[in-house]
């Protein structure tokens, strides 16, 4: 078998008989007023961080989520876009599909607001998205495109650049990988599948959404996930994973290369009540103003005396120089 079908027989056993942390670190539901889970969709949440962030989901959006798993998160967008086919879940697993669907009923039955046909459900894959071209505000994915192998991770991320509307916004959440993961490692199609060996690092992950036609790309969490021992992974050291939530928008790529947030600030401590660098960016003495990393670096090279360039804090939430 391809890695790709050793991963749907993994998820369509996932299907039938659930099993808590199977693959992923299981958290705790984003929590929402008057929102109740069904506790088997909460057994089946098989993803590494959330996509649910309230600040991208304002105007009832039309969002495509890319591989249902157990309608946990289909549920979650659902309770901000209350009309029938708001969400638009698609997954290749037959076993899954009918399980999201199952437990969509149950949410339905425990939740007034809730309509299950919030929620079409669909055939399909990554690769080859059933959605018409600049169609759907949000694409969401989490803990699927770290499965992928480099070549097909474009091809999904190019895909998903397809069907957004400009300005619309991919939201993903996926394990990455502190040092590369080792080719032997890389191999093992169960270990992939169940997140644990295709995980890129930081720097190629972003990249990779950047050659896909992503302009501008925000860190929402980064966080700890799972550590690869070197007692169970033939590992000379131990490999820490993260959980890395982000936003990636579809604008144009600007002529010096894409902006991206990771929570940095710009302080400026001049003489003067305000520094402007004739590029875009206005500084007021004393104020840290969010900025890009290229912004960041720019600034910091050319006013190294006058300008403090704080750390990232991997939460950033809008609001920056771009």
């Amino acid at each position: 078998m391809s890695y790709l079908e050793t991963t749907a027989q993994f998820y369509a056993e996932a299907a039938e008989t659930p099993q808590i942390g199977l693959c992923c670190v299981s958290t705790p539901p984003l929590q929402l007023p008057g929102l109740k889970v069904p506790e088997i969709m909460q057994q089946m949440n098989y993803g590494c961080g959330t996509t649910i962030h309230p600040t991208e989901l304002f105007g009832e959006p039309t969002v495509l989520y890319i591989g249902v798993g157990g309608g946990l998160e289909a549920l979650q967008f659902a309770y901000f876009c209350r009309k029938p086919s708001a969400v638009i879940a698609i997954d290749p697993v037959s076993e899954m599909r009918l399980a999201a669907a199952r437990n969509l009923q149950f949410a339905a039955k425990e939740n007034d607001w809730f309509d299950a046909n919030f929620v079409k459900i669909l055939e399909g894959n990554a690769f080859e998205l059933p959605m018409p071209d600049a169609s759907v505000d949000v694409v969401a994915q989490n803990c699927l495109f770290n499965i992928f192998e480099p070549a097909d991770l474009q091809r999904a991320l190019r895909e998903a650049h397809r069907v957004l509307k400009p300005g619309g916004r991919l939201i993903m959440s996926d394990p990455i990988a502190t040092r590369p993961i080792p080719l032997h490692l890389q191999a093992d199609e169960r270990l992939r599948a169940m997140c644990l060996s295709g995980a890129m690092t930081y720097d190629e992950y972003i990249q990779q959404s950047i050659d896909a036609g992503f302009g501008q790309v925000e860190i929402r969490a980064r966080r700890p996930y799972r550590l690869l021992d070197i007692h169970n992974y033939d590992l000379e050291q131990s490999l820490l994973l993260e959980s890395l939530d982000s936003v990636s928008f579809k604008v144009p790529i600007p002529s010096d290369g894409a902006c991206v947030f990771t929570g940095k600030t710009a302080i400026y401590s001049g003489a003067e009540s305000f520094l402007d660098d004739r590029v875009g960016h206005v500084l007021q003495r004393g104020i840290p103003s969010a900025v890009c990393d290229k912004t960041a670096t720019k600034l910091a090279l050319n006013f190294p005396q006058e300008v403090t360039i704080t750390d990232s804090t991997w939460h950033y939430n809008g609001g920056g120089c771009c």
